[in-house]
């Protein structure tokens, strides 16, 4: 991976700061962490430079941009549940053109097809959509994951009848397409013991489809964001594709690189009472931040309970890359509450974050907009899967940008790693 890899011990020398320097840069996703064949947390010396020089001496600012690519391809694509267009425009901006987007959703369909009035939007159920071989060399969706009922048998195709993943497969099954894409939350690959997972790769197995799984780390894909999301890539057997995935940066991008000069928009407000408790929260700081009396107050019984709780009375922070985005920037779990005034993000700040660019309208209420924006694949980071789809289907490869993976069988996440000399934790 041409990567000089050091232990912490040694970074932290190297730079004359504390190993708990380092950790902590770790944990709140500002460097990464590598395991070497003997499972020791290594660091690549360059990463951790850039690091130092930016978050010590304070000299490297990450400018933020929408990444699109000047030139495009012949190939198209058919997208299931299609959202606001996180994805739809990040393939877009890699080259790819759309021959249909199915959504269900009357306020995102709205969406599409206000930037986009060209695409083809079917407002529909995916179920009652009908599709045509070869239609597509792509077929993707972020299907929402509903538990199957496996009653102690193999699943097979038919018998995931019922759920979202089932229409994807179907698309897949009509369309023959050479790639599909599937793409869900992290949670997927321990979801009922991993069966679930297990089942889907099987699934493609039988529609004649090698299938292998990543998990992506948007803050390192050009998102302003501590977002993880389940690649599955299934390639048809038939063909002698690779699997491509996109390789993660060497720097993330802070909130205060993404929001500014953000357009103005609307956005929720706290209630007063709220308010008054988050005015005490400092950047980076939740509600541990808070004197006891006041975090008894706040917290009621969840004071007493397990866990962190860490995105409660949250208070973003300018340094760094934001939390996940939720369908609602004020859910007490999961407080995102602006850096340096205390307030919900605007729905605009909502967009940047989430990498759309500033000309992309939502419809809807508020609360729509912001569920449409916190439901879509971060647009940069569909790019760079866009990137990496194109780098399949031409046979060509950036070693700069993209990670070429020569596992071929069926696997799940990061199985295939285990042939490279390091990857990632």
């Amino acid at each position: 991976m041409n990567k000089k890899l050091i232990p912490i011990s040694e970074a932290a020398a190297s730079l004359s700061i504390s190993i708990d320097t380092i950790r902590r840069w770790e944990k709140k996703g500002l460097i990464k962490a590598l395991r070497d064949t003997n499972n020791v947390r290594m660091f690549d010396v360059l990463e951790l430079k850039r690091a130092h020089e930016k978050y010590v001496g304070g000299s490297v600012a990450t400018s933020f941009k929408v990444l699109k690519s000047t030139k495009k391809s012949k190939y198209k694509t058919v997208e299931l549940f299609a959202g606001a267009g996180g994805l739809a425009l990040g393939l877009e901006n890699a080259g790819f053109s759309h021959e249909l987007l199915v959504e269900i959703d009357k306020n995102a369909a709205a969406t599409l097809k206000k930037n986009r009035p060209k695409w083809n939007v079917s407002c529909d159920d995916a179920k009652n959509v009908k599709y045509k071989k070869g239609q597509a060399e792509i077929v993707t969706g972020g299907f929402p994951c509903q538990a199957f009922s496996f009653a102690g048998k193999k699943l097979g195709f038919e018998d995931a009848r019922g759920t979202l993943f089932f229409e994807l497969a179907r698309a897949v099954k009509e369309i023959q397409p050479k790639i599909a894409v599937g793409e869900n939350v992290k949670g997927l690959l321990k979801h009922e013991n991993g069966k679930t997972l297990k089942a889907m790769i099987e699934i493609m197995d039988d529609l004649g489809y090698r299938v292998m799984t990543r998990v992506l780390r948007a803050q390192y894909l050009d998102v302003p964001q501590k977002r993880e999301r389940l690649i599955i890539l299934c390639v048809k057997k038939s063909l002698d594709i690779p699997f491509i995935f996109p390789l993660e940066k060497n720097y993330t991008v802070s909130l205060s690189d993404a929001l500014k000069n953000v357009p103005t928009s609307e956005g929720q407000k706290y209630p007063p009472s709220k308010k008054k408790i988050l005015d005490k929260i400092p950047p980076g700081g939740y509600w541990r931040d808070l004197p006891d009396r006041l975090q008894r107050e706040y917290m009621g019984a969840s004071y007493f309970m397990g866990g962190g709780k860490t995105g409660m009375a949250r208070r973003l922070s300018w340094d760094e890359p934001s939390l996940t985005l939720t369908c609602s920037p004020a859910q007490k779990q999961t407080e995102r509450c602006h850096p340096e005034e205390t307030r919900p993000l605007t729905v605009r700040e909502y967009a940047r974050i989430q990498s759309f660019p500033d000309s992309w309208e939502f419809e809807g209420s508020i609360s729509s907009q912001y569920k449409q924006i916190g439901n879509a694949v971060a647009v940069n980071m569909g790019y760079h899967m866009g990137r990496c789809l194109l780098a399949m289907l031409d046979g060509s490869f950036d070693p700069k940008a993209m990670q070429y993976v020569t596992q071929c069988a069926s696997t799940p996440d990061n199985a295939a790693a285990k042939q490279l000399d390091l990857h990632l934790e």
